[in-house]
């Protein structure tokens, strides 16, 4: 890995700035989300396979909010509007509808917890360090 460890994840500035680099093209961003990924809010009926793909234009959005740890917006599924909360690494791509320019990204699979099928051999490692998430609470 090119990027040091102990630097914060570079991932939410290429998000932010692929975004930007959409609109000022008159495209429409699409951000492709792991839905099972800890802290994503999504409405229910929208996930396919796991995904969800978001309209992260400001046409389509309300609120939207975008820092190093949140993808936050207000939006319309079938006529309802939902707030969505999506944290940054659990989006795995971000592209232009029109003509599918972007970048995709590996989801990190430190946040998830362990599987509890693992071997002995595993069991016996030190556990893997879980970083904090937000949880909503209405």
């Amino acid at each position: 890995m090119i990027f040091d460890p102990d630097m914060t994840s570079v991932k939410p500035y290429f998000i932010k700035a692929l975004h930007e680099w959409i609109i000022d093209n008159g495209l429409t961003p699409l951000a492709v989300v792991d839905a099972s990924y800890p802290g994503v809010r999504v409405p229910d009926g929208v996930v396919e396979d796991g995904k969800v793909v978001l309209n992260v234009s400001y046409d389509a959005t309300q609120n939207l909010q975008m820092d190093d740890e949140i993808l936050s917006l207000n939006a319309r599924f079938a006529g309802v509007s939902h707030a969505v909360i999506v944290p940054m690494e659990s989006i795995s791509a971000i592209y232009a509808r029109e003509n599918g320019k972007g970048m995709m990204f590996d989801i990190e699979d430190e946040d998830f917890p362990d599987d509890p099928e693992t071997d002995s051999n595993e069991q016996d490692k030190p556990a893997k360090k879980v970083k904090p998430h937000l949880k909503l609470v209405d």
